[in-house]
């Protein structure tokens, strides 16, 4: 159930989504940069940042999720902040559309299948990671 957090609370998530935000907006940037797609290949930068963004997302969420509360700020920058635009569906999606436009119907129907399978094989590793991780600490934060 979501609680809704006290005005001081609800600023420091705010601060904090946006902190998280800018360094995943900049992180995807840089991955753009290090793994170039040329128009009509497959889009390997984007690939590359939706898979790595989503086994992270599953490891801190398995992992944060049993143990801080919701609105902590650790919490929302870690994965609504960072990962959250680190990662990016509307990249994805457009990419695929613009390979279909431009001829590349199969190469589009594989990155599709390839992005999908990819992301929830990591996801389901991701979270026994994180799950395995959590149980090997110390409780942390303030867990409700």
């Amino acid at each position: 159930m979501s609680v809704v957090p006290d005005r001081r609370t609800a600023v420091r998530v705010t601060a904090a989504v946006a902190v998280g935000g800018a360094l995943g907006a900049a992180a995807r940037h840089g991955v753009a940069h290090l793994v170039p797609t040329e128009p009509g290949a497959f889009p390997w930068a984007t690939l590359v940042t939706n898979v790595s963004g989503a086994f992270a997302l599953a490891v801190l969420g398995a992992a944060v999720t049993n143990a801080l509360v919701e609105h902590h700020p650790l919490r929302v920058l870690l994965t609504t902040g960072l990962l959250s635009s680190y990662t990016t569906f509307s990249t994805f999606a457009v990419e695929a559309a613009e390979l279909v436009r431009d001829g590349h119907a199969p190469l589009a129907a594989g990155y599709v299948v390839v992005s999908l399978v990819a992301g929830l094989v990591v996801v389901i590793l991701g979270s026994d990671a994180g799950s395995r991780i959590v149980a090997s600490l110390p409780p942390f934060g303030h867990r409700r």
